[in-house]
């Protein structure tokens, strides 16, 4: 069946998530490529990379560690030079072959806000502080399926997180793309995708049947 909407995950989807932990690195006061290497470690070994944090600071609650962030300036922040370099063209491509184009993610309310001020070419746009839900749980893509146009096979979810992205994704009835970025996307296979891509070029390519 054809596809008709395509949902994009967010973080190492759409996003770096650099910024995001070179500014953890600095508030920790420990150096970016400590704050790097922690990540991979609890990633690696399928732990919320959360994590990362508390083992710089040991019983963290994160939540309060981000309410202290803000109060001192220093907010979650994400502008143009966050976005992979082959986001909007993709996103545009999708959109000129008249394919109803989504965002949703895990991330907060600030998230959500920062995202929508990019002005993405996109139909909608979600977080999962939003919806009151985070992946991998199933209401997440239920949202998904109550959102965009199409039945659950016409529509198809993009990630790089084969735990939390696309094995819930294929289990909801949906169809799943696995984007090869992001430290859990390089070396994490997903053989349950419906496609494994590289770039965000090459999955729009596929889907607007571009040789």
């Amino acid at each position: 069946m054809a596809i008709k909407a395509v949902v994009f995950d967010i973080g190492e989807t759409l996003t770096s998530d650099t910024r995001y932990w070179a500014d953890w690195a600095t508030w920790l006061g420990v150096p970016q490529h400590t704050m790097s290497a922690l990540v991979g470690t609890v990633l690696a070994q399928g732990l919320d990379n959360a994590e990362a944090i508390r083992i710089i600071k040991p019983g963290c609650d994160v939540p309060a560690e981000w309410d202290a962030r803000r109060k001192a300036g220093h907010d979650e922040y994400l502008d143009e030079s966050d976005l992979y370099p082959d986001v909007r063209a993709a996103l545009q491509q999708l959109k000129d072959a008249s394919l109803w184009v989504g965002v949703a993610g895990n991330q907060n309310l600030r998230a959500g806000q920062l995202l929508r001020k990019l002005q993405l070419p996109i139909d909608g746009l979600a977080t999962s502080a939003e919806w009151g839900i985070a992946k991998p749980k199933p209401g997440f893509f239920q949202h998904i399926i109550d959102w965009a146009p199409g039945q659950p096979d016409e529509i198809l979810y993009v990630g790089d997180h084969p735990a939390n992205d696309i094995t819930p994704t294929r289990t909801a009835g949906l169809r799943a793309a696995h984007i090869r970025r992001g430290p859990i996307g390089l070396t994490t296979p997903a053989p349950d995708a419906d496609w494994t891509v590289n770039s965000l070029t090459e999955l729009a390519d596929i889907l607007t049947n571009r040789p």
